[in-house]
């Protein structure tokens, strides 16, 4: 896999210290160094551009669910009401923040323009399934019953995540398409993490720890998520999307991971089945390219393009440009 790395890609990775690379035997230092990773990575990187307020919110509590923090990424100027995201971030199921998106969604919500609610769901294995997803349908909840309020068009609101994010979207779209309550415009997966069983020739392939994320890292975080060994038989869709049945009915969906990404294969049969239930799908496979690559190497000419086509894909999708199925 390291001799088929996109040559900008490898030399981000040959930079990379190595006390940066993700190590989950200690979830709770690991989580540490993530915060800290990203705080390097965010002064390397050149200043956010100007342009859109950022302010912090909470999703009421309810029940015995307490209230869920959510950052609001608001462009200046957009036409109200405005197309909506709503972001669930990345990291395993067990690790990560609102606050390390900002590089990442403040370009997007300008490129589109539209409001990105990112939500900060409890993380595993203190919160294992389905409270982060649960957590997350209550954010996407409150943006629907307060999409007035907001400024948001209740008919344009999209969900979207990186990684775990990107499984708890798919998930998302699931159980919104069952519940019935919301309704969901367009799915923006990014080399989602969707399948527990872990049994495809990608999810062998990738084991050394330079590339980010490997077997052994996913086996932990799934155990971290499920509350039990990965691949057993009772784990539900709602928790490994992968596992669904019946995919009909879901929202368009945009598909992209890298071809040295552990979640290669699991992304491209998913989008293959969205495509086989009548699903509009939009699948990207980029060459050379490692889990995270357009966060870790985002000047890189390959994340540039991926992030591109990434807003690009959203713009379509709240232009009417997709099919629904």
């Amino acid at each position: 896999m390291l001799n088929r790395l996109d040559p900008e890609l490898a030399a981000a990775l040959a930079a990379l210290p190595e006390e940066w690379l993700v190590d989950l035997h200690d979830i709770p230092a690991a989580r540490i160094t993530a915060l800290e990773r990203s705080r390097r990575l965010a002064a390397q990187a050149p200043p956010l551009p100007a342009g859109v307020t950022i302010s912090d919110a909470q999703v009421p509590a309810q029940g015995d669910r307490p209230a869920i923090p959510v950052r609001l990424y608001q462009p200046e100027g957009v036409a109200r009401p405005a197309p909506a995201l709503l972001w669930i971030h990345g990291g395993g199921y067990v690790m990560g923040t609102v606050a390390q998106e900002d590089y990442r969604l403040v370009p997007l919500a300008l490129q589109v323009p539209c409001v990105i609610v990112s939500v900060d769901y409890r993380l595993a294995p203190e919160h294992p399934y389905p409270t982060p997803l649960e957590d997350c349908y209550a954010a996407l909840r409150w943006v629907w019953d307060e999409a007035t309020a907001l400024g948001i068009d209740p008919q344009r609101i999209a969900i979207g995540g990186a990684s775990a994010g990107g499984g708890l979207t798919a998930a998302l779209a699931l159980l919104a398409r069952d519940r019935g309550e919301v309704s969901v415009a367009f799915q923006l997966l990014i080399y989602p993490m969707l399948d527990d069983r872990n049994q495809t020739p990608s999810s062998y392939e990738v084991t050394d720890r330079r590339l980010i994320w490997t077997r052994e890292l996913n086996l932990i975080g799934w155990r971290a998520y499920l509350g039990r060994e990965p691949g057993s038989a009772d784990v539900p869709a709602y928790a490994a999307p992968a596992r669904a049945e019946d995919l009909t009915g879901l929202p368009p969906a945009y598909v992209m991971v890298g071809e040295c990404d552990l979640f290669r294969d699991e992304d491209i049969a998913y989008a293959q089945r969205l495509l086989q239930a009548g699903v509009a799908t939009e699948l990207h496979v980029y060459p050379g390219a490692f889990h995270g690559f357009d966060g870790f190497a985002p000047q890189a000419s390959v994340s540039q393009r991926a992030r591109a086509e990434i807003a690009a894909a959203l713009q379509r999708a709240f232009q009417g440009g997709v099919r629904t199925a």
